[in-house]
């Protein structure tokens, strides 16, 4: 099942993509139906069920293509954004950094998430906006304490990411992620979430891209990963509970603009894909910031 939120009528509601080219809009074909696509992920098997059955004939009016909707991110207001760092092992020697042996976890807040056509400015206070093509997780069941074994059990679905990062501020106080992974715009998400019976267990093995005015940067898999989807679920679970809607942002191959000569920054005009297989394709224009 591929889902997503869109603008319909000024305010949030759920679409869901049959393949067709079609967004269908659940708050005019189903008006009693989920209110949000975490209601959706949490409701399972039996919820999905019926969104489908509900949309096998779509009503007048209840369509957009997907061309022309516009979305939000596919969870507009996350509780958490979990982000893990280093999570590829050439990406983590081409920064010159250890590889890690326990995941680097670091925040992300609502303010930086920018949906799939929105703009991401590079900020005024750096010009090293750099991209990084990420697989996300989206948690779909209230869990502490997950066996590793039973892990998979409370994804809700998978998602395109792009960590944007300001190089310089990430560095500024001694390699603290946060400052440099929060300023506002810079963490694309969308356009879906596809369910995980769509996908391989744990997202991967899964080819993962990133595209620069057409160009290449980041190609690689997620099969890659040096802390697998089950591994963090496991380990972010001990310390905390995860919620529904929870995003976990899984970590970025090797390819990155810092560990190029010269250091090809994102700039104002530039157009920045993130494609995983099976997933999507996740775009975003670069702007000029505050």
């Amino acid at each position: 099942m591929r889902l997503c939120t869109i603008l319909s009528g000024g305010k949030p509601a759920v679409g869901v993509k049959l393949g067709d080219g079609k967004v269908i809009d659940l708050s005019k074909q189903m008006p009693r139906g989920p209110k949000s696509v975490a209601e959706i992920l949490v409701g399972g098997k039996k919820v999905q069920q019926a969104v489908l059955k509900s949309c096998a004939k779509p009503k007048a009016g209840a369509t957009v293509s997907e061309k022309s909707a516009k979305y939000l991110a596919p969870i507009p207001n996350p509780g958490k954004i979990l982000c893990i760092g280093l999570n590829y092992r050439k990406h983590a020697e081409e920064t010159g950094s250890p590889i890690p042996e326990y995941p680097v976890v670091f925040c992300r807040f609502n303010n930086t998430l920018t949906p799939h056509k929105g703009k991401m400015p590079v900020p005024s206070h750096s010009p090293q906006l750099d991209w990084e093509a990420e697989l996300a997780v989206v948690i779909g069941k209230k869990c502490r304490n997950v066996p590793k074994e039973k892990a998979l059990s409370v994804i809700g679905g998978y998602a395109c990411f792009n960590d944007g990062s300001v190089r310089d501020w990430q560095r500024k106080s001694g390699g603290q992620f946060t400052l440099g992974k929060n300023f506002d715009g810079t963490g694309g998400f969308g356009p879906d979430i596809v369910t995980p019976d769509e996908l391989p267990p744990g997202g991967a093995p899964l080819r993962i891209m990133t595209r620069v005015n057409g160009k290449v940067m980041q190609d690689s898999n997620t099969d890659d990963l040096i802390f697998d989807v089950p591994t963090l679920v496991h380990e972010l679970s001990k310390v905390m509970t995860l919620e529904p809607g929870d995003v976990i942002i899984t970590g970025t191959p090797s390819g990155v603009a810092m560990a190029r000569k010269p250091q090809p920054w994102l700039k104002a005009g530039d157009v920045c894909e993130i494609e995983i297989e099976k997933i999507g394709v996740l775009s975003n224009t670069i702007v000029k910031g505050a």
